[in-house]
C-alpha cells in the first residue's frame, strides 16, 4: 500500500512523497488523513442540504474545521486518532442524514455521503480509492487541492479564533461549501479558479477575525525586547500558535516556581500586553520548528505542543512532551480538557518540577511586536522616511521556515539588502534573519516582525494603509516587494489572501508548490506575476533594478 502526498514544500523530489513523508508521517497515517478529508466532504454535503431546512449544523462545521486542521503538515501523526476521527465523522454524517430524511429533504447520494466500512482494514482499503490521484485530470486535481490546502490554513486560523470565543459562520459555511465543491465533476477549470480566489477572500476574513480575537483578548502587540537567555527554575516550553493555551498555561503556572518560555511560532506571545504581567514568563527559547530535536533535548523541561510544527520526537524527550488541540503523536501525552473546554495543566506543572532547568543555548534579546496597530502608530515617521528617500523599499519576507539547505537563501538575501530597505515579516520564516544585526533607519528597525504566520494579515493592513496615505490607486504601486517563503498550508491561505487583495509579482520559494500543475502554474504566472526565486544577486536586481 502506498501514499501520495504533495501538500508541503518538502514533497519528495519536488513531486510527492509516495513511501514515507519527509515530514515523518508513514503511509498508514497519510492514507487515513486522506480518508478523514473524504469523510469531511460527506459531512459537508449534508451540512449544505441541512442549511436549506434550518437543521443545526454547528457540530458539522466544527468537525470539518477540526478535520482540516488536524491534517495540516506536522500537526498529527497518530494513526489511531485519525481512525477515531473518521468514525466520529461518519456518525455525525449519518445523524445529519437521518434529520434530513425526517425533514423530507433531498439526500446527498455521492459516495462520500453514503460509504461505510466496518473495520480498519476496510477503512485502509477505502482510503486507497478516495485519495488525491483519484482525480485524473491534473489541472482539476491541482485546483481542487489548492482549494483544500487553502481551507486547511483557514481552518487553523478560524480554530484559534473560535478558542477565544469568536466564530464567523460565513467562514465555516464556506469551508463546507468549498470542500463539497471539490467533489463536483461538473465544475470547469474557470469555475475552480474562481473558487480558489474566493478561498482567498474568506482567508482574509478568517485572519481578520483572529486578529480581532487576539487583540481584543490580549491587547495590541507592542514593541518588545524579548529575552533569549534562561533562568535556574524548572520550566515549560510552549510551542505552536494557540494564545488561549498560552493564557491558561500562564495562569496555572503562576506561583508554582515553574517558568514558561515560548518556542518558534509562539514567540509573538511575548508582544501582547496581557502576558507581560506574569513574572515567570521568561522569554523565548530556541529557533524555528525544525531545530526542535536539539532544542527540546537541551531545554530539559516539559514541552507543550499546541498546534502543528511537530517533528518526530526523539526518545530522550518524548516522555516530557504533551499535546493538545489537533496535535498528535504516538507516545505523546495529552492535556486533559474539562467539560467547559478549559484545560488542566497541573500534570505538566508537577512533571516540570521534577526536571532540571533549561540549558542556555544563546543570550541577549531580540525586538518584535510590529503588528499593524504598532506600525500605523509610526505611520507619519515611516511616510516621511519614504518620501525623504531614507527608506527606498520594503520587502515582505513572511511565511514559513524549513530545514532544507536552500533556505539559506533567505538569510543571504536579508544580509544583501541595501541599508535603505526594511523587511516586513511574520511567521517562522523570520528565524532566518531576525537575529542578524541589520541596524535601523532613523530609529525604525530594519526587521519589523508582525508576529505569527496569521499576522501576515497585519502586513496587508499596513500596505493598504500606506496606499491610502500616499494617495496611490493600486497597492502594487507601493514601494513594497514580496519575497515569501512557504512550507505548509497556512502559507497557502496567506498567498491566496494576498492574491485576492490584488497583490501581484510575488516571489515564492524556495520552490514552487508541487501541487501546481504546469497549466495552473501558468495561470498564476500570467494573471498574478507569481514567480520562483533565483540567486540572491539575480533577485535583488529584479526587485531593485
Amino acid at each position: 500500500m502506498s501514499m501520495f502526498c504533495f501538500q508541503c514544500q518538502e514533497a519528495a523530489k519536488g513531486v510527492a512523497c509516495t513511501v514515507r513523508g519527509v515530514c515523518g508521517k508513514d503511509t498508514d497515517v497519510a492514507n487515513m488523513q486522506d480518508l478523514l478529508i473524504y469523510a469531511a466532504k460527506g459531512v459537508a454535503l449534508h451540512m449544505i442540504e441541512g442549511r436549506k431546512h434550518d437543521i443545526d449544523a454547528s457540530a458539522a462545521a466544527e468537525f470539518i474545521e477540526a478535520s482540516l486542521f488536524a491534517t495540516i503538515t506536522n500537526a498529527n501523526f497518530d494513526h489511531d486518532d485519525f481512525v477515531e476521527r473518521v468514525n466520529t465523522g461518519l456518525a455525525l454524517r449519518d445523524a445529519l442524514r437521518q434529520e434530513l430524511e425526517n425533514a423530507g429533504a433531498d439526500l446527498p447520494e455521492h459516495d462520500a455521503a453514503v460509504w461505510h466500512e466496518a473495520d480498519e482494514a476496510g477503512m485502509a482499503a477505502k482510503a486507497m480509492v478516495v485519495g488525491i490521484l483519484q482525480t485524473e485530470n491534473e489541472d482539476v486535481r491541482s485546483l481542487r487541492e489548492l482549494v483544500i490546502y487553502g481551507l486547511k490554513g483557514m481552518a487553523a486560523y478560524h480554530s484559534h479564533a473560535r478558542n477565544l470565543g469568536y466564530n464567523k459562520t460565513e467562514v465555516t459555511g464556506f469551508m463546507g461549501d468549498a470542500l463539497a465543491a471539490t467533489l463536483d465533476d461538473s465544475l470547469s477549470a474557470d469555475e475552480l479558479t474562481a473558487l480558489v480566489l474566493e478561498t482567498g477572500k474568506f482567508g482574509v476574513e478568517a485572519m481578520a477575525l483572529l486578529d480581532e480575537a487576539n487583540t481584543t483578548s490580549y491587547g495590541n502587540p507592542e514593541i518588545t525586547e524579548v529575552n533569549l537567555g534562561v533562568r535556574s527554575n524548572p520550566a515549560i516550553l510552549i510551542s505552536g500558535h494557540d494564545l488561549k493555551d498560552m493564557e491558561q498555561l500562564l495562569e496555572q503556572t503562576e506561583g508554582t516556581g515553574v517558568d514558561v518560555y515560548t518556542h518558534s511560532e509562539m514567540l509573538p506571545a511575548n508582544y501582547y500586553p496581557a502576558f507581560k504581567k506574569y513574572d515567570h514568563f521568561v522569554g523565548n527559547y530556541g529557533n524555528s520548528w525544525w531545530k526542535q530535536d536539539k532544542e527540546f533535548a537541551s531545554f530539559n523541561g516539559v514541552i507543550l505542543m499546541t498546534t502543528n510544527c511537530i517533528t518526530p520526537p526523539k526518545k530522550e524527550y518524548i516522555d516530557r512532551m504533551y499535546g493538545t488541540g489537533e496535535t498528535g503523536y504516538p507516545g505523546m501525552k495529552r492535556v486533559p480538557v474539562h467539560a467547559d473546554g478549559s484545560k488542566d495543566f497541573s500534570g505538566l506543572i508537577e512533571h516540570a518540577k521534577q526536571l532540571p532547568a533549561p540549558t542556555a543555548i544563546e543570550e541577549g534579546t531580540l525586538v518584535g511586536g510590529f503588528a499593524h496597530n504598532q506600525v500605523l502608530s509610526l505611520a507619519d515617521k515611516i511616510v516621511e522616511a519614504v518620501q525623504g528617500g531614507a527608506i527606498r523599499r520594503f520587502f515582505v519576507m513572511a511565511g514559513c521556515d524549513g530545514r532544507m539547505k536552500d533556505r539559506e537563501y533567505y538569510t543571504e538575501f536579508a544580509e544583501a539588502l541595501p541599508q535603505d530597505t526594511i523587511i516586513l515579516t511574520a511567521g517562522c520564516a523570520k528565524y532566518r534573519y531576525n537575529k542578524l544585526e541589520l541596524g535601523d533607519i532613523g530609529g525604525i528597525p530594519r526587521v519589523l516582525d508582525a508576529g505569527q504566520c496569521n499576522d501576515s494579515y497585519s502586513l496587508a493592513v499596513v500596505a493598504l494603509k500606506l496606499k491610502e496615505v500616499l494617495g496611490l490607486d493600486d497597492v502594487n504601486e507601493l514601494p513594497i516587494s514580496y519575497n515569501i517563503a512557504w512550507y505548509e498550508q497556512k502559507a497557502v491561505i496567506v498567498l491566496l489572501a494576498l492574491l485576492y487583495l490584488g497583490v501581484k509579482n510575488i516571489h515564492l520559494g524556495p520552490t514552487l508548490p508541487a501541487f501546481l500543475s504546469p497549466n495552473v502554474a501558468n495561470v498564476l504566472v500570467n494573471n498574478f506575476g507569481i514567480s520562483g526565486i533565483g540567486s540572491v544577486d539575480e533577485d535583488l536586481q529584479a526587485f531593485l533594478g
